[in-house]
């Protein structure tokens, strides 16, 4: 390692198609996640806690929102030598074609890694939410002589359909790995058992078996080995292609870890937030999570009831009822307003009060959730507007219901991005 450099590689997100309508104007790594933070300051933080100040982001999609947060957030000094550098879709002489996968993104970019073949390479996603230190990892792969080793994460077997689940060793060698396994026979043929069982922390009788995080380490060399063919994906054909002719090896990472790939998952992940012992530490000072320093005011409360709330800097809540919620920065949630369930992800600006004088004179909701407004089970996205007297639930309206400002995806009321909701507004049914 004393010549070698880890090179941390975060995969910017596709077009987050089960995210919408969150990710019609940015990507998945750009969602706002616990009030203050995006989905990609948990990868970048990850690295910098494990000590790798090298990392380059790939992106494609809807990129704008995320280039200008990393842009403003990562910034380091000319002693650290380190960098977050986005590395977005270009086209060039050999390929004008957008990426087609995640191993195509990094076959795109290895011109620009500068790679030795003794550099190592930790590729990630940009889409969840845990905390792990790749320090180990690193060092498995080094001391087990693996050609790939892949973050394994231990999943209850009802739950790994939709996930690459693999076949172990006790040795942490990989001998098989099935793509989203549908055969009830194949994923109960996968289920661990004896020394790797074991180790885990949970020592119920529930069955698991050992599901693919997305995250591997590669060796320089052979990075561009493995990419010196026309594959698309990582998961789906470069890993299961390797099967009996590379050494793969999985590390098994038992603590909390949430692929937040639908809107349900975003929704209920940010509301656990809020339980009295979350899943998720934000609290932890020796591993911390970065974000963007906005400079903001405490949140102010005025005479508020409230109930496990997660709140950011700069809100602002006056005489309002609030069970469950995540409120984001410069959020506004006006006198005798209800939200339970509710994940509001503030506002980007304040409005002055001229600009509040002149919404009001032409009839338009200002900045944030208007007096009287009872919402339940929804998202409000940035800087929507709405009006007073509203009634806002899921319950009762079709999944896949949508117009300009609102929609229904997976059981979730949202209120789009800059969406526009005229005072009185009802939908669905509010108890």
């Amino acid at each position: 390692m004393a010549t070698s450099k880890v090179v941390c590689v975060i995969m910017g997100g596709g077009r987050g198609t089960r995210l919408y309508p969150l990710t019609e104007a940015r990507c998945k790594p750009a969602v706002p996640l616990a009030g203050k933070y995006r989905l990609i300051d948990i990868p970048i933080s990850n690295c910098l806690n494990s000590g790798y100040n090298t990392i380059c982001v790939l992106t494609q999609f809807n990129t704008a929102s995320l280039h200008s947060h990393i842009q403003r957030t990562y910034k380091f000094d000319a002693f650290g030598k380190g960098y977050v550098d986005i590395l977005a879709a270009e086209q060039n002489m050999e390929s004008e074609a957008w990426y087609q996968g995640t191993a195509d993104a990094v076959r795109h970019n290895l011109q620009h890694l500068n790679l030795k073949d003794n550099d190592y390479v930790l590729i990630l996603s940009g889409d969840q939410l845990f905390r792990m230190d790749f320090r180990p990892m690193i060092h498995q792969h080094i001391q087990s002589h693996a050609d790939v080793t892949i973050a394994a994460k231990a999943m209850p077997k009802a739950e790994v359909s939709a996930l690459g689940v693999m076949r172990v060793k006790d040795d942490s060698e990989i001998t098989e790995f099935v793509e989203k396994p549908k055969d009830p026979a194949v994923i109960d043929s996968l289920v661990i058992s004896g020394k790797l069982r074991d180790n885990l922390s949970d020592k119920s009788d529930a069955e698991y078996c050992l599901a693919s995080m997305g995250i591997y380490v590669f060796s320089g060399k052979f990075l561009k080995e493995a990419l010196n063919n026309d594959m698309k994906d990582f998961g789906k054909e470069v890993i299961p292609g390797m099967l009996g002719k590379k050494k793969l090896v999985a590390h098994v990472f038992d603590s909390y870890w949430e692929d937040i790939g639908t809107v349900r998952a975003f929704w209920e992940t940010n509301l656990a937030l809020t339980d009295p012992v979350p899943p998720f530490d934000f609290f932890d000072e020796v591993a911390p999570i970065y974000t963007h320093d906005r400079l903001l005011p405490a949140a102010k409360l005025n005479g508020c009831t409230i109930e496990r709330v997660v709140m950011a800097e700069g809100a602002i809540v006056t005489h309002a009822k609030l069970n469950r919620c995540v409120i984001g920065i410069r959020a506004v949630v006006d006198e005798g307003s209800t939200l339970e369930n509710v994940v509001h992800m503030g506002a980007d600006y304040y409005e002055t009060l001229e600009e509040v004088g002149a919404a009001r004179a032409a009839g338009t909701p200002i900045v944030g959730i208007g007096p009287n407004c009872i919402i339940k089970d929804a998202i409000i996205d940035k800087n929507a507007r709405i009006g007073a007297n509203c009634k806002l639930s899921p319950a009762g309206v079709e999944d896949g219901w949508e117009t300009d400002q609102l929609c229904v995806r997976d059981g979730v009321l949202i209120v789009k991005k800059d969406a526009i909701v005229p005072a009185g507004t009802v939908v669905g049914k509010v108890d």
